[in-house]
């Protein structure tokens, strides 16, 4: 396929998308975490799905007509005496076509010790994405994953830009924390490329999640990119269709609150 039509596995006829990361089994210990189960449960509920290279091997049947989004890093937070290596690139173009993936995804931190390594990598994938027509989505992050503290409006917003720079179709960032509207649409017109918001951590309040989602939204977000606050949660399928529904339908938190 052409990358338009690799872009459009995850976007709707409104141009917007709910992708589910399930990327986390390499990184983040998740208890009891069993992607090819999340992939059949939530298939109905989302627009594409983020895989490590084992599962999108192991999942090519349960994926039906969703997006594929292959991820092409690792990235170790911060564990214990570990020292924080940021990301670094294992797989590329080429594991992509061998799995049928429409897109693939790597980290961007900006301000990393390990920055120009980073910087070097990503580059070489937006090489191997130009010649083999498999769009790029940079998850672009300040310095590192899970630093709230760092993800002020100037550092996401550069941040972003520098994903968009390097030749990203689509930059997912985090939401600013205890950010406005005006600020995430400041990091959002920052981009010249769409911008999808991160869940995190799982937030355990539905309604905060909900309004951070329908805040990005009405910021200029074309989407979400939300991982552990759906498959964590209680209800994943119900949570994912009251996400959807901000998305797509462009409800309000009070009403997508009633879908739970």
């Amino acid at each position: 396929m052409d990358r338009a039509s690799n872009l459009s596995k995850f976007l709707q006829s409104d141009g917007r998308t709910v992708i589910l990361p399930i990327d986390h089994g390499s990184v983040i210990p998740v208890a009891e975490m069993n992607p090819l189960q999340i992939i059949e449960d939530l298939n109905p509920a989302v627009d594409g799905f983020v895989v490590n290279l084992g599962v999108a091997k192991a999942a090519t049947d349960l994926f039906g007509d969703k997006g594929v989004c292959l991820r092409t890093d690792c990235y170790k937070p911060v564990y214990g005496e570990n020292v924080d290596e940021g990301s670094y690139r294992l797989y590329g173009a080429d594991e992509a076509l061998n799995t049928g993936a429409h897109a693939m995804m790597n980290m961007l931190y900006s301000n990393h010790p390990n920055e120009a390594d980073n910087a070097r990598e990503v580059a070489e994938l937006i090489s191997e994405s130009l010649e083999t027509d498999i769009p790029v989505i940079l998850e672009a992050l300040p310095f590192s994953i899970g630093r709230p503290d760092d993800y002020t409006v100037e550092n996401i917003s550069f941040t972003v830009r520098a994903a968009a720079e390097l030749g990203a179709d689509i930059v997912k960032t985090a939401y600013p924390t205890q950010g406005t509207v005006d600020d995430f649409r400041a990091i959002v017109e920052s981009c010249f490329v769409p911008v999808v918001v991160l869940g995190g951590s799982a937030m355990d309040d539905d309604a905060a999640l909900l309004a951070m989602v329908k805040n990005a939204m009405d910021a200029g977000a074309i989407g979400t990119a939300v991982g552990r606050n759906i498959f964590q949660h209680s209800q994943p399928s119900k949570i994912a269709a009251a996400i959807s529904a901000i998305v797509h339908e462009e409800a309000s938190v009070d009403s997508a609150l009633k879908l739970l």
